[in-house]
């Protein structure tokens, strides 16, 4: 199992990593295309070869061709909007925010998914990437179509920890070279 391998690349003064990656995915209650996109499209945008190759042939297996599709085309259309909405809020000039975006984003309103699916992928490539608008954006119009709380933190938690581990393990690669 793909989870077993890169769980073995954590080293052990990062054990807590190791524990948090095998609770998240492998315990998770999410259902399995929540899950599964979560993991791929957070296994992109953690930029980790590492975590990409041992996750996405697993993601692949657990979900349709189009939901595999729909996660990345999430990790794709938020490594833009990310860093645009994250620079306009951090930009102290408000008129920024007044200006026309003009740029495309027709997959957010047809992703081929569920939207609450597509939301939540969205919302967890978000945390990675540091974007508090776009984390509100994603969560207001999830709590809107009924999805707890409870489920959107194991989104969260999922991000994180694949993050961590990415970082962790790419880390131990370069200082081992």
């Amino acid at each position: 199992m793909a989870l077993d391998e890169l769980k073995s690349a954590i080293p052990d003064y990062a054990k807590d990593l190791r524990l948090n990656l095998g609770s998240v995915i492998g315990n998770s209650p999410l259902p399995a295309q929540q899950l599964w996109g979560t993991v791929l499209a957070c296994a992109i945008a953690s930029r980790s070869p590492k975590v990409l190759a041992e996750l996405e042939p697993e993601a692949k297996a657990n979900l349709s061709a189009e939901a595999y599709t729909a996660a990345k085309s999430a990790a794709a259309i938020m490594a833009m909007n990310n860093v645009f909405y994250r620079t306009r809020h951090l930009l102290s000039d408000p008129e920024y925010g007044n200006l026309r975006a003009g740029l495309r984003m027709n997959v957010i309103g047809n992703s081929g998914v569920e939207k609450t699916d597509f939301e939540l992928w969205c919302l967890a490539v978000s945390a990675i990437n540091g974007c508090g608008q776009c984390l509100d954006s994603h969560e207001q119009v999830l709590r809107k179509a009924g999805v707890e709380r409870e489920t959107i933190q194991e989104a969260v938690k999922v991000a994180s920890v694949l993050q961590a581990v990415g970082v962790t393990i790419d880390a131990e690669e370069r200082l081992s070279a």
